[in-house]
């Protein structure tokens, strides 16, 4: 059995303007991003920590820094953990695509999760790519705890294949940056400790 910890990153001044990210954005953390991931490293001071992975973008691998100073561990990067591809809608202010997001949002609750933004990917192809190689990590490791720095579309698909919601229910997952998940894993099988805690973030 293994605890692992699925930590969305800190805030960008993309996130605080409300646009949208994205596999190709790879913004840097923010004053208050950078707050936010000294808080988690002390909220998983006590948890044994022993690896940490991340995604390849800036926002994921500077979130993890103070976990990795703490631990003193050298953190794991891939891009298959990378956050969705959400194409051309990339960049835009979240109110200038509220109507395409909305289109998608509909589209994946009603089951249509092939569907993907223009130039972008689909739901299941994010959680296949993200899925293959947490499933290596977890199936070809000995650490006992560990946390996944990731994304919050991501952290969505992942939490809701995982946890028998299915794709479609993603929307249903709650998170904001900073979050973290707690759940074990055990032979393939996840069970949810704690979901979406936030008590580390208030300052």
């Amino acid at each position: 059995m293994k605890h692992i910890y699925l930590v969305r990153h800190g805030e960008t001044d993309y996130n605080k303007s409300h646009r949208m990210q994205g596999r190709g954005i790879n913004a840097s953390l923010n004053g208050i991003g950078r707050v936010q991931a000294v808080r988690i490293a002390e909220f998983l001071k006590d948890r044994s920590i022993t690896k940490v992975i991340t995604s390849s973008l800036n926002r994921a691998k500077e979130s993890a820094e103070p976990i990795c100073k703490h631990f003193v561990l050298t953190p794991e990067s891939y891009a298959e953990l990378d956050e969705m591809d959400f194409g051309t809608l990339e960049g835009k202010l979240i109110e200038e695509v509220k109507e395409d997001l909305k289109v998608l949002h509909n589209s994946w609750a009603g089951g249509s999760l092939k569907i993907s933004p223009e130039k972008g990917e689909s739901p299941i192809e994010v959680f296949e790519r993200s899925n293959s190689k947490i499933d290596e990590v977890l199936t070809l490791s000995e650490d006992e705890h560990i946390v996944f720095m990731l994304h919050g579309r991501l952290i969505r698909i992942l939490l809701s294949e995982w946890l028998g919601l299915g794709l479609q229910n993603m929307h249903k997952i709650d998170h904001q940056n900073g979050a973290i998940n707690h759940l074990k894993w055990n032979s393939g099988v996840f069970e949810a400790i704690e979901l979406n805690v936030v008590s580390h973030l208030d300052f």
